[in-house]
């Protein structure tokens, strides 16, 4: 019966392999002068807009899966084989990097890195099996915000005052969708908040390796260690997935893959301030799917605590935009600042 729910929310027992494999173009990670163009004579903000409503598809589409499969397998072993299957899909590119990329004067940090990554997975996973997507995904929007606090508090990054009063203004908005004084603050919600604090933690700690390794060495040491380090939690709640649970756990591992590749192309086309506001587009994509899937209908506080939290997001991102000018930052590192926990 659970597998029958999950084949006909989604018209089909799963992917293919012909189709999982023709999806896929490498290198994955690769930071061309000249990003393919969506169509002929279309602008690069445009281009990068498209790049990341198409990530925000594949994040939401996701939160949808892991929802569904959470009905046969347990989230930590979803998150195994999200990672194992991305660590898959990344051979071919991790095939091309050679020798040199393996070489790190900080191999401590890209471990805890890793633990941290995981760690945000594990608390993302298991929220969205009991939560409302949107909720979830209004609440996750705080993760630049805490990027930022974190740099100025353990990084020595200068941040202004009005950077600091956006950041306020942010978790203002994160309590106006948890609303403490309505009653206690459900599990779920402190989970997407705990996954949060990891995501912030992870991508501080990318700014840091940042310093002294290249992005290639980055995204290797932590496609390697990721999927290894998830497998010790996931083995303590570990069932056997039948054939349609692993076509799914497969879809899982390319959308991630897709999700990522096509951020990381927004930010190579476009500046933040350009595609950043189209983030936002996730929470109405999930608040769809989370509708049309699972019946759920977000209420009036969690749109407005989202725009309140996206607002200081958009206000930080144009500030450090306007700072920044000058500096060249890799797209991959700054899609990563912006990047899901999955």
């Amino acid at each position: 019966m659970r597998r029958e729910k999950i084949a006909r929310a989604h018209g089909g027992p799963g992917p293919t392999g012909a189709a999982v494999a023709s999806a896929v173009k490498w290198p994955i990670m690769s930071e061309p002068n000249a990003p393919p163009a969506v169509s002929a004579g279309v602008s690069n903000p445009v281009r990068g807009a498209l790049w990341i409503l198409l990530s925000c598809v594949c994040f939401s589409s996701i939160a949808v899966l892991v929802r569904l499969l959470s009905s046969a397998l347990h989230p930590f072993e979803i998150v195994f084989f999200r990672n194992l299957f991305g660590l898959a899909f990344m051979v071919p590119w991790f095939l091309t990097q050679g020798r040199a990329s393996l070489r790190t004067g900080r191999p401590l940090l890209h471990g805890f890195r890793a633990l941290s990554g995981v760690g945000s997975m594990l608390c993302w996973f298991t929220a969205i099996t009991l939560m409302p997507l949107a909720e979830a995904t209004a609440l996750s929007f705080v993760a630049p915000l805490l990027v930022t606090a974190g740099a100025a508090m353990f990084l020595r990054e200068q941040v202004g005052i009005r950077r600091w009063s956006a950041i306020v203004f942010g978790f203002a908005g994160a309590m106006i969708i948890l609303r403490p004084g309505a009653g206690a603050i459900a599990t779920p919600a402190l989970l997407v908040l705990l996954g949060t604090c990891f995501t912030a933690t992870t991508l501080l700690l990318v700014k840091t390796l940042s310093r002294q390794d290249p992005p290639g060495t980055i995204v290797l040491y932590m496609g390697l260690l990721i999927t290894p380090i998830s497998a010790i939690p996931a083995v303590f709640v570990w069932e056997a997935p039948s054939g349609p649970d692993f076509a799914w756990l497969l879809a899982i591992g390319l959308l991630g893959t897709i999700g990522h590749i096509t951020l990381v192309r927004a930010f190579a086309v476009a500046d933040a301030v350009a595609v950043m506001p189209f983030n936002f587009s996730r929470l109405i994509i999930a608040a769809l799917l989370g509708y049309l899937v699972f019946g759920e209908q977000p209420d009036g506080w969690t749109w407005v605590g989202a725009g309140v939290i996206f607002s200081a997001t958009i206000f930080t991102a144009h500030r450090e935009a306007h700072l920044g000018k000058g500096v060249k930052v890799p797209p991959v590192l700054r899609a990563a600042e912006k990047s899901d926990p999955v």
